[in-house]
């Protein structure tokens, strides 16, 4: 599934680590991202991308560009990139079917709100209870969840100031869940 790439190092820091993966499926591994977007991972891990600097055993990416609001496909799924705002960062979620994931987000716009109505199962960020410049609070993220009206949501890019699991999970309402490790959605 493609990522909600960004320029930020919790998002791009391990694409290095990547390598077994490409050596192991003897192919790239396929990035998507928006212009802006990937110019940090491009800077960063040029000798991933710059076929004068590539070498056996690195990394080994294929970068596809993708453009707000465009739909693309990988195999015969449908991907719908859908504009999000991290702090003052346009970023992408994605809708797969009825299935939106979304991380980072601080601000949906009405548009962006319009393409992920109807979703039966909605992944969003919920950093911590106290608002936060570029990410939702728990209570903001609840908020956008009951407009959106999915099926299930579930939070997760969350912290440890958002509190201890089986504490906060308690106080959710029955339709949304906190992401965990290990936690498998069937799309």
């Amino acid at each position: 599934m493609p990522s909600c790439l960004h320029s930020h190092q919790d998002h791009i820091a391990g694409l290095d680590d990547t390598r077994p993966f490409s050596i192991f499926q003897q192919r790239s591994l396929d990035l998507y991202a928006d212009a802006l977007n990937a110019r940090c991972p491009t800077a960063q891990l040029f000798y991933a991308f710059d076929p004068q600097f590539k070498y056996p055993g690195g990394p080994d990416l294929s970068l596809h560009s993708i453009e707000h609001g465009k739909a693309f496909r990988i195999g015969t799924t449908d991907i719908i990139p859908i504009t999000i705002t991290h702090g003052n960062l346009p970023i992408l979620g994605f809708r797969i079917g009825d299935f939106t994931y979304i991380t980072d987000a601080s601000y949906i716009s009405p548009e962006s709100q319009a393409q992920i109505k109807g979703s039966k199962v909605l992944i969003l960020n919920a950093l911590r209870l106290q608002p936060h410049w570029s990410h939702f609070s728990l209570s903001q993220a609840l908020e956008m969840i009951d407009c959106l009206q999915p099926e299930r949501a579930y939070l997760t890019h969350f912290s440890h100031q958002i509190g201890k699991h089986a504490e906060v999970e308690a106080q959710l309402p029955a339709h949304i869940r906190l992401a965990y490790d290990g936690l498998e959605i069937v799309v």
